[in-house]
């Protein structure tokens, strides 16, 4: 297999989303909220536990009324909200203006981390002249992350499931990927930490490398592989 394009999933591969305590943290300043240290942390917890927080943990129990909102949130943008902030709303919180705050905050350029191999990973593809994108189940525009962080420069498409009415692993997702790098499926390496979601490009013929949802201080050169595979 000869890789000409390497596709590359946003969170939990490319970048991580910020802790639940700084989440909440911004969102508490954001609305100029006070509480207490301990009682932020309390609620942080609990938050992260509901699965409130968009590319954080799952919810350890998921409310039957959003059962159906769950399987399809990145189908669309008003989904995709409603599911998140139906999630924070099972951890009640002081101010209601907190539940629209902290779903507007981690869309934040500052919400986001890249990996320390990203831009390095990225621009030495590109300087092989192998065509790189992004194809992400997420509900809202990722682009502007990708900008304020410097590696917009480096990606040549975005594929994006709710503009597609549709998310990985459905084939059809990485098929346009593939198109709007101009390459057939077998020449391109599909890069991501989700199995099932990002492993479903191997239906359509791709490659895939698995990378782990781990902290950016526990993964530094996570992405590195991707190169000896690109040759």
């Amino acid at each position: 297999m000869t890789i000409k394009g390497v596709l590359f999933d946003f969170s939990g591969t490319l970048l991580r989303i910020e802790s639940p305590e700084s989440w909440l943290r911004a969102a508490l300043a954001e609305t100029g909220t006070d509480l207490a240290a301990a009682e932020a942390g309390r609620l942080a917890a609990e938050l992260s536990r509901a699965g409130a927080l968009p590319g954080g943990s799952s919810p350890e129990s998921l409310p039957p009324e959003l059962a159906a909102l769950w399987e399809a949130r990145d189908r669309s943008a008003g989904r995709h909200r409603e599911l998140y902030t139906g999630l924070a709303r099972q951890v009640p919180l002081p101010d209601e203006a907190l539940y629209d705050a902290l779903y507007d905050r981690h869309m934040t350029p500052a919400a986001w981390t890249p990996y320390p191999d990203a831009a390095e990973v990225l621009g030495e593809l590109r300087r092989r002249g192998i065509r790189t994108g992004v194809v992400s189940n997420i509900g809202w525009d990722l682009r502007p992350v990708l900008r304020a962080h410097g590696l917009d420069a480096f990606v040549e498409s975005c594929v994006l499931s709710y503009e597609h009415g549709m998310q990985k692993p459905d084939p059809r997702l990485f098929e346009i990927a593939c198109a709007e790098l101009g390459l057939a499926p077998e020449d391109v390496l599909m890069v991501g930490d989700d199995r099932t979601a990002d492993g479903g490009a191997t239906a359509l013929g791709c490659g895939y490398l698995p990378v782990d949802h781990l902290p950016v201080t526990e993964r530094p050169d996570g992405l590195r592989p991707a190169l000896d595979l690109a040759g």
